[in-house]
């Protein structure tokens, strides 16, 4: 069941102790904050993205998930609504992009819905961040590691995050650095680094 790409024996994460604290760790945090901040929080977002355009308040994409299975990854919407819309990758200038989204994707704030997904089971705390399938298609003939991002759960945030690089690829270098990242993440995984990983995010 292992993806292609990935040629260790044996990573931190194939332990059985160490997948339960790390899935304590996510059940815990995700409830806690779901409880006590996006509780309150959901409201006020809602309104404001309603009061900003049409639309629906959670933006729901396929992602590539742990095996490269796909989930329903939530977000706040941050763009303008178009039903049935296929995929076209966010830039910087998007014009896309609503008044409320500009803030919203500024701040992060439209991924916080991602604790839902950390609840349910689909995503971490912290891991890979989950490309779109299309995303994933077409960088996976020119990165021979790529599909090695799924040997783990994906995250809200990640190691790669926390060295810059997030959000938009340019180029394939972009790419392979953030999959460079990704791997060493899933080598060198310890309860510690995803402290680490929390506080640098």
């Amino acid at each position: 069941d292992q993806p292609p790409g990935l040629d260790v024996a044996i990573v931190p994460l194939d332990e059985q102790r160490n997948q339960i604290l790390k899935r304590a760790f996510d059940l815990f945090l995700s409830f806690t904050f779901l409880l006590m901040i996006f509780s309150w929080l959901l409201p006020i977002i809602a309104l404001l993205i309603k009061l900003d355009s049409s639309g629906p308040v959670f933006f729901m994409q396929d992602r590539a998930g742990i095996g490269n299975r796909p989930f329903k990854c939530f977000k706040f919407r941050s763009m303008t609504f178009e039903k049935n819309a296929g995929f076209v990758q966010a830039t910087k200038n998007d014009p896309r992009i609503t008044r409320i989204g500009k803030f919203l994707r500024k701040s992060s704030i439209d991924e916080l819905p991602q604790f839902i997904n950390v609840f349910l089971g689909d995503m971490s705390l912290i891991g890979p961040r989950p490309h779109p399938i299309k995303l994933n298609e077409e960088f996976a003939s020119r990165i021979r590691i790529l599909m090695s991002r799924h040997y783990v759960k994906p995250g809200i945030t990640g190691l790669a995050q926390c060295m810059g690089y997030r959000g938009e690829t340019r180029d394939l270098s972009d790419m392979e650095n953030r999959v460079r990242l990704d791997r060493y993440y899933i080598e060198n995984w310890t309860f510690w680094l995803d402290i680490k990983i929390i506080f640098l995010t």
